[in-house]
């Protein structure tokens, strides 16, 4: 059995430490094979060894909740954030009540400034600010303490440790002073910093709300009911109820509830989306349809599919959540920081107050000090860095019609130097027609008749080009036994009784078929830049050759330019075909591909092989290369390839052929047979890793910078309190910049 995979939501992660804790805790539970936390979407997904009865999955999760719990944070549902109200001012009246006792605490400072005198008694002063410390700041004692029983620690320890320190110096100073004396209380720094902790927490969820965007806007697009046809005429039904055979009738402007066929009608749809692209498409009878896009002027009835999980929507969402929820590899550094980070915070605030108290200053200047630095320490932006910007990269390429499948593909995507293409159906239209049939004995419709029913039975472009070709001149087409797929070569079956053969000269050669006619005819077709295949039949005498057929692509429309663009980026472009040369060099000449950059008579077996030898220069240095393909036989390229990116192209009757197979092998997939969306991908990748960066950079500036600063006197409390804040709102503010892009 395979592993499995679960998802959980996590409430009351505040920063970086928090994270690698709740890592530790599920990671030491019995079956759990890896663990990765994302302080983002506040979830975790844990990979699980194969589960052997529904009991013991039942059991796992029980103790995954309990693992949470225990740690000191809130089991949660996986979809929570999506669930999650969308008002803007959602959460925010703890921070409303925080700043209402609070002012009153900062406004006698700015009335010192103006020369006014508006200080509050000590006993105000207390009343104000003991319910901002205990009442709004309980959160932030409750998970330190926990964070204490692990023997780890978090911002919230930080900050209730600083807090707690200003709150009760300023009541011993208080009720230490002689009678009558006028001093100088912190009330308005614990409190003051505990508000602004609490409205960065606020922006922070709002910024988490924008990011997840992209999976909520997914999860719209499902309509909750749909119009099945029943023996009591058009019932309408939940979307849960449906099953697959049932025929669904869908009015036009509504959404289609599931994948499934046209049975009856006509219409246009719109699947921006699936693809991006905004025009819409036209579907008659036996077209495939997706659930989620839009019915445009006709009333359709469609034979169901898919429904659930099973959908094509439901797995791009699940493409999206995955990337979402996954690390990149830059994260393990950050891991490993914030693993040691609390701790060395807390022995430099220990040591900031010793210094200070050492060189001649009070306790309650040594305390202050020490206060700043435990405040303007707190790691919350180091955590939220990179799956922040993870999260809003991958959701706007989802947005665009590029479903990046991990967090792995994106990172390493900005550094390809070598793309490889398969020719069929990725640069050319991948529905080739039958240019010619050339017979060498008996008629030519009764050859195309006989090579068309060898072939009715198979995926592969050209075989629908013979079909087609059939029967667009009117033949019937005969019953066909033990057809047998030859990958790499043709197809081989019995029809009428006649065993026959139709592949290419390649395997032709491979069987020693004779020399004769057939060759010269095949060769001067090769010559022309056609794709020619043989139709042979096997006798008691041998391989008899019957005809030739010759067979022509188109390029897609703009992938000239596209390449052009790739080419602009300093890419080495490689193209990558089964076809002869004649033919590959012909395609790659419309193509403006160079004769040194085409790999023709590459077997699919091959295709993996050759891209690691692209991967390797004769010098030995290591190359990053980029695989693009759209077929069942492009998957092991695909893998082997650093960055895996399957082309999501529909066959001519609509359907994608093995283009599922193609997405779960690669990294990256894009939705529509745009060549220009390879450098969209890049593109994007390299707009989120620089956003990383950038976002890493300022996380770790705001400490380095912030905890001198504050050890040597320069940052109050309060200032380090915003500080912190600050930090905080301005990676996620950086990371949102993303969802501005366009490929």
């Amino acid at each position: 059995m395979s592993e499995l995979s679960s998802d959980i939501g996590i409430g009351g992660m505040t920063c970086a430490s928090c994270v690698a804790r709740v890592e530790r805790a599920i990671a030491k539970l019995p079956g759990v094979e890896s663990v990765s936390v994302n302080l983002a979407t506040e979830s975790a997904r844990v990979t699980w060894a194969p589960s052997q009865t529904e009991e013991d999955s039942q059991t796992q999760q029980a103790r995954l909740r309990r693992a949470v719990r225990d740690a000191g944070y809130e089991p949660l549902a996986a979809e929570h954030l999506e669930q999650a109200s969308m008002d803007a001012w959602a959460g925010f009246m703890p921070v409303a009540i925080g700043l209402m006792l609070s002012t009153p605490l900062v406004l006698p400072m700015l009335g010192d400034a103006l020369g006014q005198h508006w200080m509050l008694s000590e006993l105000w002063q207390f009343v104000l600010a003991t319910p901002v410390q205990f009442v709004l700041g309980a959160r932030f004692y409750k998970a330190g303490w926990h964070a204490l029983l692990a023997g780890s620690g978090n911002m919230d320890l930080l900050v209730a440790l600083g807090t707690s320190a200003g709150w009760a110096l300023s009541v011993w100073l208080w009720l230490s002073a002689p009678v009558g004396a006028m001093v100088h209380l912190y009330f308005e720094g614990s409190a003051v910093v505990i508000t602004l902790v609490l409205l960065g927490k606020w922006l922070e969820a709002r910024a988490k709300r924008q990011t997840t965007d992209a999976i909520r806007a997914l999860h719209a697009l499902r309509p909750a009911r749909a119009r099945v046809i029943t023996l009591d005429g058009e019932v309408e039904i939940p979307i849960e109820e449906l099953l697959v055979h049932d025929r669904m009738v869908v009015l036009p402007g509504e959404r289609f509830a599931a994948d499934g066929m046209v049975l009856e009608g006509q219409t246009q749809v719109d699947e921006a989306m699936l693809t991006g692209e905004p025009l819409p498409v036209h579907k008659v009878v036996d077209s495939s349809v997706t659930g989620g896009s839009i019915n445009g002027e006709g009333r359709v009835v469609v034979l169901v599919s898919a429904t659930g999980t099973a959908t094509v929507l439901a797995n791009i969402i699940r493409l999206v959540e995955d990337a979402q929820a996954a690390k990149a590899p830059i994260q393990r550094m950050v891991d490993q920081v914030s693993a040691v980070f609390v701790p060395v915070v807390l022995v430099l605030a220990l040591a900031t107050f010793l210094v200070w108290w050492f060189m001649g200053h009070s306790a309650e200047v040594s305390l202050i000090h020490c206060v700043a630095v435990l405040v303007i320490a707190c790691p919350c932006a180091l955590g939220l860095a990179t799956p922040a910007a993870i999260m809003a990269g991958t959701g706007v390429a989802a947005q665009h019609g590029i479903l990046i499948k991990d967090a792995q593909a994106l990172e390493v995507a900005h550094k390809v130097e070598t793309v490889a293409f398969d020719k069929t159906g990725t640069l050319t239209v991948g529905q080739p027609r039958l240019l010619s049939l050339h017979a060498i004995s008996l008629d030519e419709h009764a050859l195309l008749s006989l090579a068309a029913s060898l072939q009715s039975g198979s995926e592969h472009p050209l075989a629908h080009a013979v079909v087609q070709a059939a029967k667009a001149q009117g033949l019937s087409l005969a019953t066909s036994e033990v057809i047998k797929a030859v990958p790499g070569f043709g197809s081989e079956g019995t029809v009428q009784m006649r065993h026959l053969l139709l592949g290419s000269l390649r395997w032709m050669a491979t069987l020693q078929l004779a020399a004769g006619e057939w060759q010269a005819r095949a060769e001067a077709l090769q010559a022309q830049g056609a794709t020619v295949s043989v139709l042979v039949e096997r006798t008691a005498q041998g391989l008899v050759p019957l005809a030739v057929l010759a067979f022509g692509d188109e390029p897609k429309p703009g992938v000239q330019e596209a390449l052009a663009k790739l080419r602009v980026r300093g890419l080495r472009l490689v193209m990558i075909s089964g076809d002869n040369a004649g033919a590959a060099q012909a395609m790659a000449a419309r193509l403006g591909l160079r004769a040194d950059e085409v790999h023709a008579d590459v077997m699919p077996g091959d295709k993996a092989a050759l891209v690691k030898s692209l991967q390797h220069n004769p010098h030995g240095a290591q190359h990053v290369v980029a695989f693009v393909g759209d077929g069942i036989n492009d998957a092991p390229a695909l893998a082997a390839a650093d960055v895996g990116l399957a082309m999501a192209n529909l066959n001519a009757d609509g359907h994608r052929g093995g283009t599922d197979v193609a997405m779960q092998a690669a990294g990256i997939t894009l939705m529509r047979g745009d060549v220009a969306l390879v450098a969209g991908a890049l593109d994007i990748s390299a707009r989120t890793v620089a956003k990383i960066r950038q976002n890493l950079f300022w996380a770790f500036a705001y400490n380095a910078a912030g905890i001198p600063l504050a050890a040597l006197g320069y940052l109050s409390p309060v200032v380090a309190g915003a500080a912190m804040a600050l930090s905080s709102v301005s990676v996620m503010t950086n990371a949102l910049l993303l969802k501005r892009w366009k490929p």
